[in-house]
């Protein structure tokens, strides 16, 4: 039996990584001055170069984006996004240096091929994911004969240890292969998904002795927690790696993750990547350059908007309304006025229905088409929104909803956005708010800068005619 050498394999994984950037480096070298016959005023040393930064920053890349995470716990679409998203990251950066670079390099930098970049952007993506992929079908073939397989036992028949079985079935490539239970409430010979209680917890030591295992993992049930501080200390006399599986999931049924704070771990309740500064900071950023360029790129739209509106309906252009932002603080949301003008009181407590008498004619277009959001633009460059985030409402029916929905003040942990992952997939306007929250709540729990990335890209398909729009 082979046991697990991941951080060997890890270093193997950077090594083998590094050759593949520098093929797809030079492999596109090669298609555009070679096979294409382009002109450059750099030579293939002064190209060749460049290697000594390019592979270091695609390296710390895949770092940073989990890329050396075992083959156990990521699955193909999520390797090939994250390769997809750390090149894209490396793509920006090295156009974004070349055009910052000023000074002595600027020769350097005008003379530098772009179109070299894209194809080595193509390549790496490419042959990376090929690579992985062939990594991860050699790795199967020999946990399928045997090899590289972890041994494992589990403590406590309960809710987790099911789900835990359900998570190693559905995934055999894993290469987990469970010796059985042990359980204190179960009659020994009872089984699970072909899986068999096949003593007590307390013969555990003895079965320790007995078979050479990789893992224990400890899945008692909440009524049995009085045993675990005598479970763990057997698990850690034998040596054998030890993991814990905790019986809460009908409890707490997020996604939470463990910090250390001086020793003592804390279990968060729900994940929110956005909490940590760094991924804020690089948020914020994208947000300010994304509502630049959109100001600028629809200018136009919004420059016609303003005049249809005021040409055919009194009152000011834009419509300021209250609404919640992140940590339940109220803003000013600015849109397009799409209604005539009426009172606070009348407008505060209702959406608009099918045929609203209040809606203009310039409104229901402005409406359907999302023109009338534009204006938010200048919300998320002053700070109370981001380009794509949970969409915020109004104060009265926050307090409505936090009522009848328990997970839904939830989504204000985060910036709210202009567009985001519920108005996407369709809930948008009189829509099942419930099902709205599900699709915020995985938002705030998945982000990324891809997550952000995908969402933008998808609205331009999706999001801006609202079919609920009235």
């Amino acid at each position: 039996m082979i046991k697990d050498n991941q951080r060997h394999f890890n270093r193997l994984h950077v090594v083998i990584d590094g050759l593949v950037i520098i093929i797809s480096y030079l492999a596109a070298w090669f298609l555009v001055f070679k096979v294409q016959g382009a002109i450059t005023g750099l030579t293939f040393q002064q190209y060749a170069e460049m290697l000594w930064l390019v592979v270091p920053v695609y390296l710390v890349l895949y770092m940073a984006f989990n890329l050396y995470t075992a083959k156990r716990v990521q699955g193909r679409r999520l390797e090939l996004g994250r390769i997809i998203q750390a090149n894209s990251i490396g793509l920006l950066i090295f156009l974004g240096a070349m055009y910052l670079v000023r000074g002595n390099f600027i020769e350097f930098t005008n003379n530098f091929s772009r179109a070299m970049l894209i194809y080595f952007y193509v390549f790496n993506i490419a042959l990376e994911g090929i690579v992985r992929n062939i990594i991860r079908v050699v790795l199967t073939s020999l946990r399928q004969r045997g090899f590289n397989l972890k041994h494992i036992i589990l403590v406590g028949y309960s809710r987790a240890a099911e789900e835990f079985i359900d998570r190693l079935k559905a995934n055999p490539e894993w290469g987990y292969e469970v010796l059985g239970l042990l359980d204190d409430t179960v009659e020994p010979g009872v089984k699970y998904r072909g899986i068999e209680v096949i003593g007590r917890t307390e013969e555990l030591s003895e079965l320790l002795e007995i078979h050479h295992l990789d893992e224990i993992a400890i899945t008692l049930g909440l009524n049995e927690y009085s045993k675990l501080e005598h479970i763990v200390a057997v698990c850690e006399k034998s040596g054998v790696h030890t993991k814990f599986i905790p019986d809460y999931n009908n409890i707490i049924p997020t996604k939470p993750y463990t910090e250390d704070l001086l020793g003592l771990p804390v279990v968060n309740i729900r994940h929110v990547p956005l909490t940590n500064t760094f991924n804020a900071m690089v948020k914020r950023c994208i947000d300010i350059v994304g509502a630049l360029v959109a100001i600028v790129v629809f200018s136009p739209f919004m420059l016609v908007a303003a005049v249809a509106i005021k040409l055919t309906s009194p009152g000011p252009l834009i419509y300021k309304q209250e609404r919640v932002g992140l940590h339940n603080r109220t803003f000013q949301m600015y849109k397009f006025r799409s209604m005539g003008v009426q009172s606070p009181k009348k407008e505060r407590g209702a959406w608009t229905v099918p045929d609203d008498p209040r809606v203009t004619p310039v409104g229901r277009i402005i409406r359907r088409t999302s023109v009338d959001e534009m204006p938010q633009f200048f919300n998320i460059l002053k700070g109370d929104m981001s380009l794509v985030g949970p969409r915020p409402e109004r104060p009265f029916f926050v307090e409505k909803f936090r009522e009848e929905i328990p997970r839904y003040m939830i989504k204000h942990q985060v910036r709210p956005g202009m567009t985001g992952w519920a108005q996407i997939n369709g809930y948008r306007g009189n829509t099942s708010i419930r099902k709205r929250i599900d699709h915020d709540l995985y938002y705030i729990e998945n982000w990324s800068v891809g997550f952000d990335l995908k969402i933008i890209f998808l609205t331009f398909f999706k999001g801006f005619i609202n079919k609920n729009a009235y």
